[in-house]
């Protein structure tokens, strides 16, 4: 069986890829590296005797591998086409989001990209009563001192 998912390995990464690596993991299955894509693909025995399990992932940057994205069991017996149909539904979904276009930036006041409220020009009243104690504190000092308490 090893030998058998070899050779469809083999034929899947040609029909696939043009460049590509195959190599076998530790499971005992086979992995189809497209490193100019990013992407690989795993075949490895399933539960019968004709089945391949496919998973399908990303390779992040530095060359290591993500986990798998995606998978699907499929026929041997089915042939390499149908393989390879199954393989790029795969490596479809495992297509990274494109990302959304950042969003235009609007034209903002200095008070509103602080995250203050919007406020008039006129001065609120805590602004008020702390002025109004400031002057009250100055008054009773210069009264302390002039003796006149």
């Amino acid at each position: 069986m090893n030998a058998k998912l070899r050779e469809t390995a083999d034929e899947l990464a040609d029909v696939l890829w043009r460049e590509h690596t195959v190599y076998r993991d530790r499971t005992g299955g086979v992995v189809i590296r497209g490193e100019h894509v990013e992407r690989w693909i795993s075949l490895s025995t399933g539960a019968g005797r004709d089945e391949v399990l496919l998973r399908a992932g990303r390779i992040l940057d530095g060359g290591t591998t993500a986990p798998a994205r995606s998978e699907a069991v499929a026929s041997l017996s089915s042939g390499t086409t149908a393989l390879a149909a199954v393989c790029r539904r795969l490596l479809a979904e495992t297509a990274p989001v494109p990302s959304r276009p950042a969003p235009q930036r609007t034209r903002r006041t200095r008070r509103s990209e602080r995250g203050g409220r919007a406020r008039g020009r006129h001065t609120g009243l805590v602004s008020w009563l702390v002025v109004a104690c400031v002057v009250g504190l100055i008054g009773l000092y210069l009264a302390g001192r002039t003796g006149a308490l």
